[in-house]
């Protein structure tokens, strides 16, 4: 907001030029500020299409998938998604391990979600069904869950105690 302020001796013309130019200026950096604030944010109700990807393997089968890396992405996983290419998927990567538990609001899709040990190898495997606020938890603590369209890990007879490859397993501290 801007106010008006009266001095009871009127600026010199260049000095109330200079002060209306840096007015308008910081009025311009504010909306700019506001307006650019949140362009790394994903939009609310678009999904996240711009995470960076890394490769994974089930055996012979390549997976292209997803990082969620920061509290942001775990949150809105791959909600609002129409559909999801049947080799693509999103790989969630906590910091610690720790029980983790996964819900569906706001995903139009079915999915299984794979908790997985630092090595890659499945702990348990949960199927979820779109729009529910059930929780699937790990059995265990676990640092990643893959969440892949639902019936994929079932059609390639991939239960728990398989294991799955990619560097981010190899080359994670623990």
């Amino acid at each position: 907001m801007v106010r008006s302020v009266s001095f009871s001796k009127p600026f010199p013309p260049r000095l109330h030029h200079i002060c209306a130019c840096g007015i308008h200026l910081l009025i311009a950096l504010g909306l700019f500020l506001t307006l650019t604030s949140g362009m790394a944010q994903p939009v609310q109700g678009q999904p996240q299409m711009g995470l960076t990807r890394t490769q994974l393997t089930a055996g012979m089968h390549r997976l292209d998938v997803q990082l969620a890396q920061t509290p942001e992405q775990h949150q809105i996983g791959l909600m609002w998604r129409k559909d999801m290419p049947a080799h693509e998927g999103m790989l969630f990567i906590f910091e610690k391990a720790s029980k983790q538990c996964f819900w569906m609001r706001n995903t139009l899709i079915p999915l299984t979600a794979a908790f997985l040990d630092d090595d890659g190898t499945i702990v348990n495997l949960a199927d979820m069904q779109p729009q529910s606020d059930e929780s699937h938890c790990s059995h265990k603590p676990v640092r990643f869950v893959l969440e892949m369209n639902q019936g994929w890990f079932g059609k390639r007879q991939i239960q728990p105690g398989y294991k799955l490859g990619g560097s981010v397993f190899n080359h994670r501290s623990r």
